[in-house]
């Protein structure tokens, strides 16, 4: 029991609560369990201290000073990515003995620190895309750094010879001039590889007087670049992506401001309201015909996976997401009488598909006995299914009996520059679009918006906003594009609101993402007066055939 006792909590307050009374002796042992872990790091790390196992609410997130971490064990589901990053942050650093002297690669070489430094996550299966996440940035801030200069080793980098200074960049032929000139003066070999005179001595007056006129003013500039070869630190926070697109702002142009894009927007940009009104014995009966027919529960269970990362990595390992290889898996079904859970079997299924208790009280009556038997076999899950069966029937229903009403408001034009994107080095320039860069979230759209922008039917576009939405009561809703049509035989639509999607088995939609979609069509295709439609669609092929026929 005393290696288990280092047990403590806190409130959002940050103040230490007795969570673990005595009921003998009223005692609480939280406060010397707090003092234990967080301020006597020394008699904490000491042998004769038997706490072995601490149980924390919040010690790994924030003031934890305990070098000494080899497991960490996850008891709450959490999406939380910071928090996960600090926890694992906390593990990641080198350990110390006894004395407190860190347990590096000097001491125990490189097969040693890698042997005594080990953490070990006992993780939930909420890590999965933390850790996709985690490897997803170090793939994307990994860059080869090249080992020796060569005709091209300068071309397009953009380096800052000291800070506060202007950006030195290099062409190629700037590039190749500046290579001839370090051989000729003796600092790299004729494979490029940095000399002992160039790591001594540097650049020295005579050499510089030898460069090229347009040169001679990136001295430093070269001399830095050819230094991070064999030193990278010297371009900490001075270098950058030459092919990287630098866009801060993106406002709206000329285009925006066209009459034919003007009576689209003013087509659009009203806001609006719901109402649905159908009759709730039929939702009843509909979902209850859903559950008998649909609902398939599996047998509580869970998946073990161990694995370890490798302790040589290769870049290319990193890029295929292979550095962690899975030494063993299990499966284990869980016994149902082992599970001493109780629910409240009414409310969170009301609470998951909003609805009455009432309401969700009638259908449970009614389902098939062997469909309700299926809740002791595994509580969560049968949970869940049958509310999203009965979320997905309502959304069938919504799209039937929803009937959409203009209010006071419009959306402003504002939207389109609110903000930039963190993926804004996907811009792509355009020229009939109402700003000068469109971003698209997928390789698809892209395609589409190099299509619009080089159809002459299209006079202009625009990629909507995500602010820019359509309310329905299964959530809001996000269309792609506003596109304007020449108004000509061929074209019969002036105006259009598109909505992209992959392919056309991603059209064969179900549930709430499907009734989204059919709540925008009737929107603009049915309450609206004004020359507007509303289509998803896969290409722009595609939305050429439906505004032509």
């Amino acid at each position: 029991a005393d290696t288990h006792k280092g047990y403590f909590s806190i409130d959002k307050k940050g103040r230490v609560v007795d969570s673990k009374i005595n009921s003998r002796t009223s005692e609480s042992d939280d406060e010397s369990a707090y003092d234990l872990i967080l301020r006597n790091k020394e008699r904490l790390l000491s042998f004769n201290e038997p706490t072995r196992f601490i149980f924390s609410h919040s010690a790994l997130r924030e003031g934890w000073d305990n070098p000494n971490i080899f497991q960490i064990c996850t008891l709450k589901h959490s999406d939380n990515e910071t928090s996960k990053r600090q926890e694992v942050g906390r593990g990641l650093r080198l350990c110390v003995d006894a004395t407190g002297e860190r347990q590096d690669a000097g001491l125990l070489g490189d097969r040693g620190v890698h042997e005594v430094n080990v953490l070990t996550v006992i993780a939930s299966e909420s890590y999965h895309q933390f850790t996709e996440s985690l490897q997803s940035d170090i793939r994307e801030g990994l860059h080869d750094r090249p080992r020796a200069v060569s005709e091209n080793f300068f071309t397009d980098k953009h380096v800052t010879v000291q800070e506060g200074s202007e950006l030195v960049t290099f062409t190629k032929e700037e590039s190749r001039r500046a290579y001839g000139w370090l051989i000729q003066s003796g600092y790299v070999d004729f494979d490029g590889v940095p000399t002992e005179k160039f790591k001594e001595e540097g650049f020295d007056e005579v050499a510089i007087e030898r460069l090229p006129e347009e040169l001679k003013p990136k001295a430093g500039g070269i001399e830095l670049l050819v230094r991070s070869v064999y030193d990278p630190s010297v371009l900490d926070g001075m270098i950058g992506n030459g092919h990287e697109r630098k866009v801060s702002v993106n406002k709206l142009n000329h285009n925006f401001e066209r009459k034919a894009f003007q009576e689209l927007w003013n087509s659009i940009n009203t806001k609006h309201a719901y109402t649905v009104d159908f009759d709730s014995q039929e939702l009843i009966d509909k979902a209850v015909a859903s559950i008998n027919a649909d609902l398939v529960v599996s047998e509580l269970a869970y998946a073990m996976t161990v694995g370890a990362q490798e302790n040589q990595i290769e870049r290319e390992s990193i890029e295929s997401a292979n550095q962690f290889s899975v030494k063993r898996t299990s499966h284990e079904k869980i016994a149902t009488g082992k599970v001493r859970v109780t629910y409240d079997l009414l409310g969170e299924i009301a609470q998951k598909a909003t609805m009455t208790r009432r309401s969700v009280a009638a259908i449970l009556s009614k389902i098939a006995p062997n469909k309700f038997a299926l809740f002791e076999k595994n509580p969560e899950e049968f949970i869940a299914k049958v509310a999203k069966l009965i979320v997905s029937q309502k959304a069938n229903m919504i799209v039937d009996h929803i009937e959409y009403h203009p209010i006071d408001g419009k959306y402003d034009s504002a939207i389109f520059t609110e903000s930039m994107p963190q993926n804004a080095s996907k811009a792509m320039p355009v020229s009939k679009g109402i700003q000068d860069y469109v971003i698209p979230d997928s390789d698809i759209e892209a395609t589409f918006a190099h299509d619009l922008d080089t159809a002459e039917d299209v006079e202009v576009y625009a990629k909507l906003p995500r602010s820019f939405t359509i309310p329905t009561p299964v959530g809001n809703y996000a269309p792609d594009w506003a596109i304007a049509f020449k108004d000509s035989e061929k074209v019969q639509h002036v105006y259009f609101v598109a909505e992209t999607k992959g392919t056309l088995e991603s059209l064969e939609l179900r549930g709430v993402e499907d009734a989204k979609i059919k709540c925008a069509k009737k929107l603009f295709n049915e309450a609206s007066t004004a020359n507007v439609r509303y289509h998803q669609v896969t290409a722009y092929s595609d939305l050429l055939a439906l505004v032509t026929n």
